[in-house]
């Protein structure tokens, strides 16, 4: 029987398969943050449960953590809170702690990776919808409610149903200036954001096996946004690399061991998928969003569609949009470079790319926020900071920041931001903020023009 890579994953955690029904699947890693978790370790303490296995759990702060001052006492009184109740929780269930200020703390899905906590093969969840993000290491890893969490906590395991598979090949070259942010949004406002439901979606084709794995975590962090449980990129050579040396990666010869087992992963040649999408890589250019969901998304060069639908024209009157609109020279006040999505080294090396030698617009405001401690150091080793410190910009501390409306960083009501995050819902980073979702490059030609431009224009 051929099988798929997600097949190999599942299978391999099925704990015991109940007829006709649910699967028990093992959990290797559960990731957990201030925000979701509290609820769920009251449930324990209630029913007098103890968490199963302490060591398969990372803890980090990322949601309400301030982006400025971190050394000084959190203001907001509900995420000082939070914060406080995360430590207590670790502390009491003898759970590592990545907390404000450790040399490990970043975004959820930012720091596991770098750290080689996320390997090929794991099952992983956290009570964060863009868990999808580590399925870029062939790894099957998902978003979970907080009863799951309680679950997950209690047992290391979850009662599932097995979801479906679907498979998106992307093939050819890509354009100058197109970034995998790109191509994620381009496959969103193809398929729209219901085509991944009941699905977890596999990415292949060389444009996904010549990505970094930066750019690779980049498009499994949104395939929520299409619906999808999760999405997953097969392990090579590149992963391999990337996960080699890091700080909990397996060494020496358990290394190669687990290596030889990482490279049994791949779909097998000729497996069926339930459901499969081709898209050509030339026909992808820089995105934007126009709308209040991820799918309403264009070529940064084409109009907003004409459609009459009541939802369409809710979204646009929320946005002060109009249907045939060009967003070529709209001004914008806010710019937002960060979120588990986009604040990884490469991102800010591409910003820095195209900032080097210009000056910010002066009616930008623009937060560039590394998505951990280790890349702001990072930033400041390749001396990215001067470049965006000489261009007028400002550098804040790691955090998931003005990705929502959960901390100090807020769009104002009836503001656009282009932002590099990875949601453009109603009021998503902050009450009457209006949302445009693009790439790092194009966020960061916004600041600097204070206005959406054609960066194809230049690039050509």
């Amino acid at each position: 029987m051929k099988k798929t890579l997600f097949d190999k994953v599942w299978d391999a955690h099925v704990v015991k398969e109940i007829e006709n029904g649910p699967q028990i699947l093992y959990i290797d890693k559960h990731l957990i943050h201030e925000v979701t978790s509290p609820q769920a370790f009251g449930e324990l303490e209630q029913r007098g449960i103890p968490v199963f296995r302490p060591d398969q759990i990372v803890a980090t702060a990322d949601h309400n953590t301030p982006t400025v001052d971190q050394h000084l006492p959190v203001k907001d009184a509900l995420s000082r809170n939070q914060l406080a109740q995360l430590t207590e929780n670790c502390k009491k269930n003898n759970i590592t702690l990545y907390g404000l200020g450790h040399k490990y703390n970043g975004i959820v899905h930012v720091m596991a990776p770098e750290l080689g906590i996320t390997q090929p093969g794991m099952t992983m969840v956290c009570g964060d919808s863009h868990t999808s993000t580590h399925g870029a290491f062939g790894t099957i890893a998902f978003g979970i409610g907080t009863s799951q969490v309680a679950q997950v906590f209690a047992s290391q395991s979850l009662l599932l149903q097995k979801p479906k598979s679907l498979r998106v090949n992307v093939n050819g070259t890509l354009k100058s200036g197109v970034l995998p942010k790109d191509v994620i949004l381009y496959i969103i406002s193809k398929l729209g954001t219901n085509a991944g439901t009941g699905y977890f979606c596999e990415y292949a084709g060389n444009v996904f096996e010549e990505m970094s794995m930066e750019g690779r975590m980049t498009v499994c962090n949104m395939s929520i946004e299409m619906g999808a449980r999760g999405g997953m990129i097969a392990p090579d050579q590149t992963t391999f690399d990337y996960v080699k040396g890091r700080e909990f990666a397996p060494q020496g010869a358990d290394f190669d061991k687990k290596v030889a087992y990482w490279k049994t992963l791949p779909t097998d040649e000729n497996a069926i998928f339930d459901k499969e999408y081709h898209f050509d890589a030339a026909d992808i250019e820089p995105m934007i969003t126009y709308g209040t969901n991820p799918g309403m998304g264009i070529k940064i060069s084409e109009n907003i569609p004409v459609e009459n639908n009541a939802s369409f024209e809710k979204s646009l009157a929320y946005m002060n949009f109009e249907k045939g609109q060009s967003l070529v020279d709209k001004e914008i006040n806010y710019v937002f470079i960060g979120s588990c999505t986009n604040s990884r080294i490469e991102d800010f090396r591409v910003a820095a790319n195209y900032i080097k030698g210009k000056k910010k617009a002066d009616n930008v405001t623009a937060w560039f926020v590394p998505g951990s401690q280790q890349v702001a150091e990072q930033i400041v080793q390749e001396g990215l900071n001067e470049v965006f410190e000489n261009a007028g910009f400002t550098l804040r501390q790691p955090g998931c920041s003005a990705c929502l409306a959960m901390n100090d960083d807020k769009i104002p009501e009836g503001e656009y931001c282009v932002s590099t995050s990875n949601r453009n819902f109603e009021g998503r980073q902050g009450q009457g903020s209006r949302t445009i979702l693009a790439s790092p490059l194009v966020a960061a030609a916004t600041a600097i023009e204070g206005k959406i431009i054609d960066i194809t224009k230049q690039l050509n």
